[in-house]
């Protein structure tokens, strides 16, 4: 065993239920992708009859994503990452990847974190956000309505200071009743 912590980013639901120890956390950034609504649930937020959507890290060069760092000490590590790969490669939709993250106090650390594979047919990047918005609202899963997963995340970005028009706009719509049932 080693001394050396592990890192890991959350961008959505890692953020409001971590589910594994950790010592710290803080606003630490991701560059060269984006947060997007960009992955079909299956099998938390929507069903394969009834898919919803749910956020994952979608690769852009120009882009950066906030979210949070959390540090999990070195004897936790094991069974962090062990609760992590059940949990986030339940499908072969994500890819468990190390990359730099710059964290709020100015270091630079390497971080596990989970982007989305778009080999895979869960993969969905580019759905406009109205359509977004109407998938959201009607789409239930084991975990819950994905409306909640979304006001979740949106409050929780809300909290740390991060701004996301694209989520505040989901939400607007969805509150609202803009998110009409529809076909996928």
């Amino acid at each position: 065993m080693t001394d050396t912590p592990l890192w890991v980013f959350g961008y959505g639901s890692l953020m409001w239920r971590p589910g594994f120890k950790y010592k710290n956390r803080q606003v630490a950034r991701l560059s060269g992708y984006q947060r997007s609504f960009c992955m079909w649930s299956i099998h938390y937020r929507g069903t394969v009859e009834s898919p919803g959507l749910v956020l994952a890290l979608d690769r852009d060069e120009a882009s950066s994503c906030l979210g949070l760092g959390f540090e999990v000490a070195a004897q936790d590590a094991a069974d962090a990452l062990e609760y992590l790969r059940e949990r986030e490669l339940i499908s072969s939709a994500y890819l468990e990847v190390e990359l730099p993250m710059d964290l709020d106090d100015g270091r630079r650390v390497t971080a596990v974190t989970y982007v989305i594979n778009r080999e895979n047919n869960q993969y969905c990047g580019g759905i406009d956000l109205q359509k977004q918005a109407q998938v959201i609202a009607r789409s239930h899963g084991v975990m819950g309505p994905n409306v909640e997963y979304l006001k979740n995340t949106a409050e929780h970005l809300r909290e740390l200071g991060i701004v996301d028009a694209d989520m505040e706009w989901l939400v607007a719509q969805v509150d609202k009743g803009d998110g009409e049932s529809s076909d996928y």
